[in-house]
């Protein structure tokens, strides 16, 4: 009998929304994050920032830099500082990738989204290229473009 295949219930918990419009998102790595408890505890209640944090390589790891958690409301003295540095957990050859990468001129590491995966909190980062102001205007105005096609064809369907 074939096992049934489950789909990994995934949920997000906090996304970065303007990363695919001031960048462009060439590859993609899940990787799990370094966290305090209280850190869990407030991500899961939706109070991360992702909008102007990055991540590094230095000595042979990935950090998160500049991601705001806020401090857990319910937490005692042991709350944690909303702005620290936090290692992000991936493959040797994961990080060897992004140490390539993160050399050459205009590559940076941006963080997408936080999300739930079995339970785990993981982190979904993208090697990226910086927009120009022109590639972010022609891509705006293919959106709009798209928008009036698909008006249009719907339009064209319901009186047909």
């Amino acid at each position: 009998m074939a096992a049934k295949s489950k789909k990994d219930n995934v949920r997000n918990l906090a996304v970065n929304r303007q990363a695919p419009h001031f960048y462009h998102l060439l590859e993609k790595f899940e990787a799990g994050i370094e966290l305090t408890g209280t850190e869990v505890k407030s991500i899961r209640e939706g109070k991360s920032n992702l909008k102007d944090s990055y991540g590094v390589v230095k000595d042979g790891q990935v950090w998160l830099v500049d991601c705001h958690i806020s401090t857990y409301r319910a937490g005692s003295y042991m709350n944690h500082d909303p702005l620290r540095d936090r290692r992000l957990l991936l493959h040797r050859n994961e990080i060897d990738k992004l140490t390539g990468k993160t050399q050459e001129k205009g590559l940076t590491l941006v963080p997408l989204r936080f999300y739930l995966k079995k339970n785990m909190i993981k982190c979904e980062i993208a090697v990226a290229k910086g927009k120009k102001v022109y590639d972010r205007r022609e891509a705006t105005r293919q959106r709009t473009i798209d928008r009036e096609t698909k008006q249009a064809i719907s339009e064209h369907r319901k009186r047909g």
